[in-house]
């Protein structure tokens, strides 16, 4: 049964193990059993899936993944905590405990041998500090995913989930967008988390497109072309783009490049659709290629 979510349980495992939290590695243990449920609502596990957990702690979430799932693979990369684990999942025959740095390990291979290639289900309470690091490396390595379900920095769900020309679309946006559905779940205060941490969390679920929503010739220039349009904001997108090493163009021809869209040399990256920026990278592209 399920019952770390309890807070006077988990309290009492770590003080059976004198654990000492790690802040560098950014651990603050859920202790509430109404976020909880609306993770695993908002998962949709079954015990048909296969879950990948990154960062189980203690295994507060971990129990309740193993309860619903047909078979949970939690990967920790701190080894004081693998006892712990240990005993806290002892009851569950279906989960298996991998003592490891998640952006080393070769989910898509572990895909193709425990769930036979099959989309899997992701579902964590991340360490905020490899947050994006996470999951643009479970997007870019065409890992076969269903949905992530995860939770994260408020500021960094509303980037993820934000539209053009608002104050929060970067980058970020764009790439979760292009490989994704975002769905901000529900917002958890501090208080919610042992220890509390100094910023607000965000339960997101994303659900992954069977294809991308746009057509682009050449998807590492796409994510060039965006990452450069944002890395000075108050430029406009012309000479942001000029100043890009990667794109060889001058900043005439990128000016041509926007002209062809329709749109004003002095626009800004951020009230770019993906849509356009996907044109704007095909566009660069072909240009590119005919110097």
């Amino acid at each position: 049964m399920a019952v770390l979510g309890i807070p006077q349980n988990t309290i009492a495992v770590l003080q059976k193990y004198q654990f000492h939290f790690q802040k560098k590695l950014g651990q603050n243990f859920l202790i509430d059993t109404h976020v909880l449920d609306k993770i695993m609502d908002a998962a949709s596990v079954t015990n048909e899936d296969f879950v990948l957990e990154i960062g189980p702690g203690i295994g507060t979430l971990t129990q309740y993944l193993c309860e619903n799932a047909g078979e949970v693979l939690a990967v920790e990369i701190d080894s004081s905590l693998i006892p712990i684990l240990n005993e806290t999942l002892k009851d569950y025959e279906n989960i298996t405990l991998l003592n490891q740095d998640i952006l080393k390990v070769d989910i898509g291979k572990i895909a193709a041998e425990k769930n036979l290639g099959r989309p899997i289900k992701v579902v964590a309470n991340l360490p905020y500090y490899i947050t994006t690091p996470v999951i643009m490396s479970l997007f870019e390595s065409h890992v076969p995913i269903d949905s992530i379900t995860v939770m994260v920095q408020k500021e960094v769900a509303e980037r993820m989930q934000a539209s053009p020309g608002t104050k929060d679309y970067g980058a970020l946006s764009l790439a979760v967008q292009y490989y994704a559905k975002p769905q901000i779940v529900a917002n958890v205060p501090p208080n919610c988390f042992m220890p509390r941490p100094k910023v607000g969390s965000t339960v997101i679920h994303l659900t992954r497109h069977e294809t991308p929503p746009v057509l682009t010739d050449d998807e590492k220039l796409l994510f060039r072309v965006i990452r450069a349009s944002f890395r000075q904001r108050r430029k406009t997108l012309a000479n942001g783009l000029s100043n890009a090493a990667e794109i060889m163009l001058s900043r005439e021809e990128i000016a041509g490049c926007i002209n062809e869209l329709g749109l004003p040399a002095t626009v800004r990256g951020e009230t770019l659709t993906l849509s356009q920026f996907s044109q704007l990278s095909d566009l660069i592209k072909n240009r590119m290629k005919s110097k």
